[in-house]
């Protein structure tokens, strides 16, 4: 069986346009949505390594850690520490439920500006906090900002980009993610070494920053043409399509994007139309792509990597500075996905990176178990401490690429206008929802299963890079109104797909009719 692949699909339109200095800046501007969840993840890890912080609001933790006979698996397990990260995503299922509503009907803009002004807000909460209270109302306003954020960013992106660019453009969301990671580890690491209160202070009320950059970018930056077609301002919409397009003659795309709006306004219900068997490729997608994408363990790393490595017998210090490598490797391979998925595919990134992953959590899990054994009590050198650091880095490599970047991309591009706002809801509820998972139970997970949580998410590496290779499409070079000819061209999701749900363009259909 084929098992989807499908390098060519038959009917697809290539639009006229050039690569303009104003959808560059605009996308580069958009993507400016990512700092603030790049922030917090990067940002989380590294303050509930600090001792000042822990000793100020979980002194219970703080004795742990203390304690040298303790189980180094066991050694941060606390449940109100993990809710302090975990509390956040949370929030972010939640907002952005209710982000989808507001995409729709306001623009992709100002629910970008919303998710800037409530994580400023939360910003500012934790920077002041004085107890565990303060600390988790700002991590929910955190939260509520999050989900506003990664519910309108990337199908901006992905409505503002040229078809055959629409990867490399989508994935500035996850470089800016992962940039913000590393500004914020490497402000670990210096406020870590600070004396008192200050330090974790200062990383957490910086997060005030970001938030300011993408409200300044949601002001000034322009609608994208489907949101302006959809709210009804169809002249300016065709003129901001050849504004980005860089050519008046764009009467074939707007004509494809006015079908599209028109089809869109027949749909009434958009959260009840998305279980209809037509729109059955788009609804396993966007559930599926998210929950593989935090079972493949980043956020283990993301979150707790300062953490990790002070279980693993580094020092505060050496912990938050391996973090920081982690977070520049992961930044730089980032790069990678986006000078190569336009190129390349989708597909060949999923599986090369699933097979990385595989093999390099296979080498930890295994470095792991025979350094610390089940009973944790082990001792691990320098140099195999080293090696452990540079499996982690292929590991964060081979993600990086991967499903890091398409785990955005992919169900931003798939779902005609009629459900978009409804399947990218769906799709940051789920990575939200196992993104919390995740966060609240690795550490208690890690205390119980030792070295084998790291085979629990090879486990699933290996069934998510089956599920790629025979349900995932090549996507590359489509526009997203024309995605529907990839589905019905699939092996196993073309049957889902009725001959009229094929976009012919206005032309075609009128001839079809004579």
């Amino acid at each position: 069986m084929a098992g989807g692949f499908v390098s060519q699909t038959p009917g697809v339109r290539n639009y006229n346009y050039k690569l303009t200095p104003k959808v560059f800046v605009t996308c580069f501007i958009g993507a400016f949505g990512g700092l603030i969840f790049g922030y917090d993840l990067g940002i989380s890890g590294g303050v509930t390594s600090m001792e000042p912080f822990l000793e100020e609001f979980f002194p219970d933790v703080y004795k742990k850690m203390k304690n040298a006979h303790e189980n180094e698996y066991c050694r941060f397990d606390s449940e109100l520490l993990t809710l302090f990260t975990s509390s956040l995503y949370v929030a972010a299922l939640i907002s952005s439920l209710f982000a989808s509503t507001i995409t729709r009907v306001f623009g992709r803009k100002w629910s970008m500006f919303l998710g800037g002004f409530t994580f400023f807000i939360g910003s500012a909460f934790n920077g002041f906090a004085q107890n565990i209270a303060m600390l988790l109302i700002g991590r929910i306003l955190l939260g509520f900002g999050v989900g506003f954020a990664n519910q309108s960013v990337p199908v901006y992106l992905s409505e503002m980009a040229p078809p055959n660019l629409r990867g490399a453009f989508n994935n500035g969301f996850q470089v800016a993610i992962i940039f913000g990671i590393v500004v914020a580890t490497i402000i670990n690491y210096f406020t870590a070494q600070m004396k008192g209160n200050i330090g974790w202070r200062i990383s957490l009320g910086l997060a005030c920053v970001p938030a300011v950059m993408i409200m300044i970018g949601a002001l000034i930056l322009p609608d994208t043409p489907n949101s302006l077609i959809e709210r009804g301002y169809t002249e300016e919409a065709k003129q901001m399509l050849q504004s980005i397009r860089g050519t008046n003659e764009v009467d074939e795309e707007f004509q494809d994007l006015i079908d599209a709006s028109e089809e869109s306004k027949q749909v009434k219900h958009p959260w009840k139309n998305i279980l209809l068997p037509r729109y059955r490729p788009q609804l396993i997608m966007t559930c599926f792509i998210p929950f593989f994408q935090q079972l493949t363990g980043i956020n283990v790393i993301t979150f707790y990597a300062p953490v990790l490595f002070q279980t693993l017998g580094f020092g505060s210090k050496a912990s938050l500075l391996s973090a920081m490598v982690t977070g520049i490797i992961e930044l730089l391979c980032t790069f990678v996905s986006v000078f190569t998925v336009d190129r390349f595919g989708r597909r060949v990134l999923f599986l090369q990176g699933g097979i990385q992953m595989l093999i390099s959590q296979i080498a930890i899990g295994a470095m792991i178990g025979v350094k610390f054994g089940v009973a944790g009590t082990g001792n691990i050198g320098k140099s195999d401490a080293n090696l452990i650091v540079a499996l982690i880095c292929i590991y964060v490599a081979g993600f990086a690429w991967s499903w890091g970047p398409l785990g955005w991309l992919v169900p931003s591009e798939i779902s005609p206008l009629e459900i978009r706002s409804a399947a990218q809801a769906i799709n940051v509820s789920v990575n939200m929802f196992f993104t919390f998972l995740v966060a609240q139970l690795f550490l208690t997970m890690l205390c119980h299963m030792k070295f084998g949580l790291f085979f629990f998410f090879a486990f699933f590496v290996v069934i998510m890079t089956i599920f790629i290779y025979m349900m995932l499409p090549e996507t590359k070079n489509v526009p997203i109104e024309e995605m529907n000819r990839v589905w019905k061209a699939h092996w196993f999701w073309g049957k889902f797909i009725p001959d009229e749900a094929v976009n012919m363009g206005a032309a075609e259909m009128q001839q079809k009719s004579v």
